[in-house]
């Protein structure tokens, strides 16, 4: 079928459509499918669990990204190189000699390789070279390469083992040898030059002025005084700078050349040039470890592709591996197990602070998390997608598990705090009311705790004072101890039986309203009055649940979504899973530390009581009326 005619299937997956690549030909003709419908655009090329020498492959012009129209170039340049273009959709690990086309010239260069490359490995044409065969070849070509200069360099050694010392040697004081030299040409030239080509006495007056004299002026000044005959002494008259440099030139290259010598002549010095000279080419030609062979670095690239370019088109124009729960997606960094719950939608992200910025957008509940194993460290954003949130705080630890199952120690650093489910939206007005019912029961017993405090210590302090000025009166005496005082706490008597009273009231305005109803009102009443309390709560979660987007947090890690890729509620409950016993589990429910329960007869003498309550009142509303 055309490519452009294709009949496209498409799949719906947490609410809405998504393109199905299932065989080689959905592959091969990605890139007549409109770019809309596709699930991202662009995704980074670090920091998703994908081979990056692969996506640095498919990164032709290496920004950091792959976009969608270098995937599409990746298709189509393993495609124009395969025999049956079908082995795309297999994700085979690696490629064998005899599927490469070898009718066009970049075929015939690459099925090259793979020949050499099967020989070298003792495999036949049909085997298949594995993409860490063809990998560990470029690692081999390039020691081969180097074993072949390093072999060539021993002809051109003139001091066999000694050269490479005796080379580094003349290399430093080559550049102030040529400059000497070139000086004492200008001198024989014209004897006027030789002074000027000496240090002037301003200059040696400029130096002895310094504080400190200055190594680096110094070695500015000429090797030794200038003249026409042009000798270099290699032993007195030196520049003192440059001293240390030229004996170690004498030493290493002169007298193994020349023999002992107390000066050198220009002659001398072109003769040791010249026999430096097949050395220095030589050292220059060292070939470059990452240099790669281009006929081994075509065949990595085709072996990679075969293996990796379905999968990457799965995590990329279509997110099949994520929400098909077939596989971890390629931006999902492992997993944290943390509040008695596993987070498997985890990303990793560089700074929290910016990536939160952009991530609260997705409506989800999201925990930053500081991940160390050792001297590494890394920090992951955890999407917490069922359960509620009472326990999640900063500080709290848990363990993260990557994608090679390596544990590492998780500490929570920040909170994006958005509704996990419908039931922490139901249980949230009644949580919130006892928690301020509780804070202000606190505050109250707190604020009465320090007024008692106060008085008794104002009347420890008041007693002491007239029991003092009562002793000064009538000499020693037996300390009376004080009676009681009511008086001092009516204060708080009276508080405390104004809260009693007011939340008496309170109860019984709402069970004498209650009672007043008809039977068949009352659980029709108590009906509304959850629905007023809990329902707002519960309206606005369930708003906020169904418009989760998965978008904002891997936009923020550099991707470019492309699509509401949402994560509705039953999807979003797959990803957390909360703790629960396994089936068959035995569970005993005896616990030597459980709190003591009331007799057996409280609840049952409870509720006759308010039965006799609820008759009598009853009645008494039935002989009033």
């Amino acid at each position: 079928m055309n490519a452009e005619n294709r009949r496209w299937r498409f799949f719906r997956a947490g609410g809405f459509d998504q393109v199905r690549l299932d065989e080689a030909g959905d592959l091969l003709s990605i890139g007549t499918l409109d770019q809309k419908l596709w699930v991202a655009l662009s995704c980074p090329v670090r920091g998703i669990q994908f081979d990056e020498r692969t996506l640095a492959f498919i990164d032709a012009d290496a920004d950091g990204h792959v976009r969608a129209c270098e995937l599409i170039a990746a298709v189509d340049w393993a495609a124009a190189r395969l025999r049956d273009p079908a082995l795309l959709g297999g994700a085979l690990d690696g490629i064998a000699p005899d599927e490469i086309r070898a009718d066009t010239p970049d075929g015939q260069a690459l099925a090259a390789a793979a020949r050499h490359l099967a020989e070298e490995l003792g495999k036949a044409g049909n085997e298949r070279l594995s993409v860490a065969e063809v990998s560990a070849a470029q690692a081999r070509h390039a020691l081969r390469t180097l074993a072949a200069w390093e072999a060539a360099g021993t002809a051109t050694a003139p001091l066999g083992a000694a050269s490479g010392a005796a080379y580094e040697a003349l290399q430093a004081v080559s550049d102030k040898i040529e400059d000497f030299f070139l000086r004492c040409r200008l001198a024989a030239f014209d004897a006027r030059a030789g002074g000027a080509l000496e240090a002037s006495d301003e200059t040696f007056r400029a130096l002895a002025a310094d504080a400190v004299l200055q190594v680096e002026g110094v070695a500015r000044l000429p090797l030794a005084r200038v003249a026409a005959e042009g000798r270099l002494p290699l032993r007195t008259g030196l520049n003192p700078a440059w001293a240390p440099a030229l004996e170690a030139f004498r030493e290493q290259v002169v007298i193994p050349l020349l023999g002992e010598s107390e000066s050198l002549s220009a002659a001398q010095w072109q003769q040791i040039r010249e026999r430096f000279s097949g050395y220095a080419a030589w050292r220059a030609s060292r070939p470059d470890s990452a240099a790669q062979d281009d006929g081994v670095r075509q065949l990595e690239q085709l072996a990679r592709y075969v293996r990796d370019l379905m999968t990457l088109a799965n995590n990329f124009v279509a997110f099949k591996d994520f929400y098909t729960r077939q596989g971890k997606a390629t931006f999902q960094a492992g997993t944290l197990y943390l509040d008695g719950r596993s987070c498997e939608l985890c990303v990793a992200v560089v700074d929290p602070a910016k990536h939160a910025a952009l991530a609260t957008l997705s409506r989800i509940c999201l925990v930053y998390c500081d991940c160390v194993r050792g001297d590494r460290k890394m920090t992951i954003a955890a999407a917490f997608t069922a359960g509620d949130s009472d326990q999640l705080m900063v500080g709290r630890n848990g363990v993260f598990y990557d994608r090679q199952g390596a544990d590492w120690d998780a500490t929570i650093v920040r909170i994006i705090d958005h509704p996990i489910s419908l039931r922490q939206a139901f249980w949230s007005p009644y949580k919130r009311l006892a928690r301020m019912a509780g804070e202000q029961l606190q505050k109250l017993a707190a604020s009465k705790a320090k007024e008692n405090e106060d008085r008794m210590a104002l009347a420890a302090t008041e007693s002491a004072r007239k029991g003092v000025a009562a002793s000064a009166a009538r000499g020693p005496a037996a300390a009376v101890p004080q009676a009681f005082d009511v008086g001092k706490f009516a204060g708080i008597f009276a508080a405390i039986g104004l809260a009693v009273g007011a939340i008496g009231t309170a109860l019984a305005s709402v069970v004498m309203g209650v009672l007043a109803l008809k039977w068949w009102q009352i659980p029709l009443a108590l009906a509304g009055f959850t629905l007023i309390i809990s329902g707002p709560a519960v309206l606005l979660a369930w708003f906020k649940l169904r418009s989760r987007n998965l978008g904002p947090i891997l936009d923020a890690n550099g991707w470019a979504i492309n699509a509401r890729a949402c994560i509705n509620i039953p999807f979003g409950t797959s990803l957390t899973q909360v703790a629960a016993l396994p089936p068959n589990a035995e569970r005993s429910l005896t616990d030597p530390y459980a709190e003591k329960k009331p007799p057996r007869w409280f609840y049952p003498a409870l509720l006759a009581l308010l039965v006799a309550v609820i008759a009598i009142w009853w009645g008494v509303r039935i002989l009033l009326s």
